[in-house]
């Protein structure tokens, strides 16, 4: 048995099914042991492609994703996936390759110090020294990318180590990754102020999101029937049927559902996690917070909750429900304000012009409760997480912690890939798209049944806005864009574009129903930036300051 033998049987030990990467000279022991295997490697076309796969598969099963490069470039490629997977709080486990370190007959050729420079990017990051070692750090890394708070961890294998032969060595089995209970004493104090509140409020953040907590967070709400409201990752942890919900904070402050978050005189945030940009600003005349996690809120000059329940989060909400259920007369003091808030952000939505609201309706019309959306990052993000209502945990996929762009496509190839059977969207603005779209090639040679989304506004959009905001000129922020009809079929897609409003939904329902890989592109009127998101928002502050 060689080194890399060892290796994959370890990650055949954890469950692996599948391995993102593209592979190098370096690590042609670890592909011979692949082939041998009962694991799939998915070559990519590019490194940073592998490791959004990989953190989106650890964000959407709980399980971490893994990746596979060579050393040197390869592995400094999966820097932003690292920092993805690290803000995003996604199990990932990334190995890369490495120069013989027992002797080396290229000297100092394309080595770099891989395992320093992901030191600050990942929870760990280990170079293995000994084949008898393999066992125990893939173990050990598997379990320290799943603790709380999840992440990525880097294995650096050298390629020596990797060809070495060596006597059989005994498998770690896999063992559950266990949370702490909350105390009865926090449990208590956060009941307590819970039943006294005159204005309740929850907010449902990214940790929310996990896998195994969503099913007690939907029960909790149900049970205490305090409306809600999301952040951008907190998106679709309560099914949209409850009428508790009132919105999702796109916005730090100024937006609609900052009137409830201002009316409110307690906060109760659930999984909350300072990597997003605030929901909202703490101050000294704010609402009490009481923070539920699974780990003790990092306090920031905005956000210093009072009083905090840490621990198994699913197991913290059913404890907090029995103290308090039935017991909040005030549970739906704030509610009554739900009406307006929905339909002020609904309002567009069917405009005869290509605006941001028009697009966000027509898109949830051709997608099922179930169907997924992944977006990149751009203008568009704010629109699709202020307007878009989600009915299922983790149906809309979308970074607001690290936020790069270039994540959309891979990320949603890896849903198409976990559930062929369900809706699959990748809504991508012409920056971001291009900064990934050889993964075409990719997705088509997987034969993955997925639409992905254009808008097409030849800038980037959204440092464009802020450029206009801030009253600088309009510059440096535009270019041009190939014809992404042709450039679809060269990889052997299909594609369509879009040119009048009333085809948005009949085109993206053929896309989906002829099936395989289809881009559609749309135009985009960005008016309504400064229109709704700046002049609107200025308007309704000054009025309330007014009264």
């Amino acid at each position: 048995m060689k080194g890399s033998d060892l290796l994959i049987a370890a990650l055949e030990n954890e469950g692996v099914e599948r391995i993102f990467g593209i592979p190098g000279e370096e690590n042609l022991d670890v592909v011979e042991s692949l082939r041998k295997s009962s694991i799939k490697l998915v070559v990519t076309r590019h490194e940073q492609a592998a490791a959004f796969m990989a953190a989106t598969y650890g964000r959407l099963t709980g399980k971490p994703g893994v990746c596979l490069t060579t050393l040197g470039p390869g592995a400094l490629n999966l820097t932003t996936g690292a920092a993805y997977a690290l803000l995003g709080a996604m199990p990932m486990i990334m190995i890369t390759g490495q120069k013989g370190i027992l002797s080396s007959r290229q000297a100092r050729f394309q080595i770099v110090d891989v395992v320093a420079a992901m030191k600050p990017l990942t929870k760990l990051s280990r170079q293995i020294v000994s084949p008898m070692s393999i066992p125990t750090l893939v173990r050990e890394a598997f379990r320290v990318a799943q603790e709380e708070r999840p992440g990525p961890v880097h294995l650096e294998l050298p390629e020596d180590i990797a060809a070495e032969e060596c006597a059989d060595v005994s498998l770690v089995p896999p063992h559950p990754v266990e949370l702490s209970q909350a105390s009865t004493s926090a449990l208590d104090r956060a009941a307590a102020i819970i039943m006294q509140a005159q204005r309740p409020l929850l907010m449902l953040g990214a940790a929310a999101s996990r896998p195994r907590s969503t099913p007690d967070l939907a029960e909790f709400v149900l049970r205490i029937q305090i409306p809600y409201f999301t952040t951008q990752m907190g998106k679709g942890t309560v099914p949209g049927g409850t009428n508790l919900y009132m919105g999702t904070a796109a916005l730090s402050e100024r937006d609609y559902i900052h009137e409830a978050i201002e009316r409110a005189d307690l906060i109760v945030t659930i999984g909350h996690d300072t990597v997003e940009k605030p929901p909202f600003i703490m101050g000294p005349d704010g609402p009490q917070v009481i923070h539920v996690g699974y780990q003790p809120a990092t306090v920031e000059q905005v956000y210093f909750p009072q009083t905090e329940v840490v621990g198994d989060l699913g197991l913290s909400l059913r404890l907090l429900a029995d103290r308090v259920e039935g017991k909040i007369a005030n549970a739906q003091a704030l509610l009554p304000m739900r009406e307006n808030i929905l339909s002020r952000v609904a309002a567009g939505a069917t405009d005869e012009r290509f605006t941001p609201q028009r697009l966000v309706h027509d898109v949830r019309e051709v997608m099922p409760p179930d169907g997924i959306l992944a977006l990149d990052n751009g203008m568009y993000k704010i629109w699709f997480a202020r307007n878009y209502r989600t009915q299922m945990a983790n149906t809309i996929l979308l970074d607001n912690a690290l936020a790069t762009m270039g994540a959309g496509l891979p990320s949603a190839m890896m849903a198409a890939m976990l559930y062929p059977e369900r809706r699959v969207m990748a809504i991508c603005g012409d920056g971001g798209f291009m900064m990934n779209s050889q993964e075409l090639e990719t997705a088509v040679r997987l034969k993955l049944n997925l639409v992905v989304l254009i808008i097409e506004d030849h800038a980037f959009g959204m440092i464009r806005w802020k450029q206009a905001v801030d009253a600088f000129p309009d510059f440096g922020m535009t270019f041009g864009n190939p014809d992404f009809v042709k450039y679809a079929e060269a990889y052997g897609a299909k594609a369509s574009r879009i040119g009048a409003v009333a085809e948005i939904q009949p085109t993206l329902e053929k896309a989906f129903s002829a099936g395989g890989v289809h881009l559609v592109i749309v135009p985009i009127d960005y008016s309504e930036n400064k229109r709704v998101l700046v002049d609107e928002l200025r308007e309704r502050l000054t009025a309330r300051k007014g009264m």
